[in-house]
């Protein structure tokens, strides 16, 4: 457990990097939890989205946050506070990983499943937004989980990838 903690170098770490990574990691993880969404729903019909739940519960009309696409009306206010939470997670992990280096655990995977129990296990069923876990049907959780893990490794992914490119250095744990 004492290795849990254990620090990089200051010298070795890059936040503008990781700053950036998390931006941009977050934008197009957040496309990917969609994507997801939309191939396994994650929840049942009856349910609001908790994203929409919260922008109602603040008082605005979600009638009101709509565009037209390809003759479609989209709601883009659930959206953009997914994308919101997506971008805000992303740059923490990416932060997160400059100092402690076993955030990445599992291409960050280990980070994921945390960020699933923190939030679909204890914050939404506190806030009213979601039943509690043991009162999910077995379909939300999975969709929840394989959608977080996409997610979060799409996250990695830009985070490695973009720390290798941008300072031409490994990871700050191996310089």
């Amino acid at each position: 457990m004492s290795n849990l903690f254990t620090r990089t170098q200051p010298a070795n770490r890059n936040y503008a990097v990781a700053f950036l990574a998390g931006i941009m990691g977050g934008l197009i993880a957040a496309f990917v939890k969609s994507g997801t969404e939309g191939v396994m729903p994650p929840r049942m019909p009856d349910r609001v989205a908790p994203t929409v739940q919260i922008i109602q519960d603040m008082g605005i009309d979600m009638h009101n946050m709509v565009y037209t696409y390809s003759d479609q009306v989209v709601n883009w206010g659930g959206s953009a506070v997914h994308i919101l939470f997506s971008i805000v997670w992303a740059v923490i992990y990416c932060m997160a990983a400059e100092i402690f280096p076993k955030v990445k655990l599992g291409q960050g995977l280990a980070f994921g499943i945390g960020v699933t129990i923190l939030f679909h296990g204890m914050m939404l069923p506190v806030l009213n937004l979601s039943p509690a876990l043991w009162n999910l049907p077995f379909d939300e959780l999975f969709s929840e989980l394989v959608g977080t893990l996409l997610w979060m490794w799409t996250i990695e992914v830009f985070r490695h990838d973009l720390r290798s490119r941008l300072t031409k250095k490994s990871d700050a744990e191996f310089q």
